[in-house]
């Protein structure tokens, strides 16, 4: 959807436009022990499932897993071209995830992203534009593990290369 102010200005234009469905370069991760266990003290979560390798093996599971939140920390490729990026200020608008199956250690992990939409909203900041992408993380038997659809707002002063001000 592409929407633009009483002045007829858009900041999507047809080359951003043209980021829509394209996929980002993929990088593949191997799902390593001290990284899980790592992030799972980091984020205070305790579950012997991501450092007690002995209790992990004993439950069907069959092994340590990451926990589901991990999928943060394992980043995709950029873009084939660079992304023309029209605002200076970035705000995480929020992320949906589905999981499919756990991720273990020892699982090599590749991610890639895609813009599924573009819109822009304006009001008291100025215009922002909201690019929603979907980021794909599948197993190295090319099992779909995990999708997260991420919501970024771009916004305000400090435009890039946009020609376009608050208003």
């Amino acid at each position: 959807m592409t929407t633009s102010d009483s002045r007829g200005d858009t900041v999507i234009s047809a080359e951003l436009r043209s980021f829509i469905g394209v996929e980002s370069n993929a990088v593949t991760y191997e799902i390593e022990r001290h990284a899980v266990e790592r992030f799972a003290c980091a984020i205070g979560d305790p579950n012997p499932l991501y450092s007690d390798r002995e209790y992990a093996e004993s439950t069907s599971l069959g092994g340590l897993i990451a926990p589901p939140t991990f999928f943060r920390s394992l980043l995709p490729g950029g873009y084939p071209k660079p992304y023309p990026e029209p605002f200076a200020h970035i705000l995480d608008g929020g992320s949906k995830y589905r999981y499919n199956e756990p991720v273990k250690v020892g699982d090599q992990i590749t991610v890639v992203r895609k813009i599924i939409d573009l819109f822009e909203k304006h009001g008291r900041m100025g215009t922002m534009l909201f690019k929603i992408s979907e980021i794909a993380y599948t197993n190295q038997t090319g099992r779909l593990v995990a999708t997260q659809t991420t919501t970024t707002i771009t916004y305000g002063a400090g435009e890039k290369d946009s020609g376009v001000g608050d208003h």
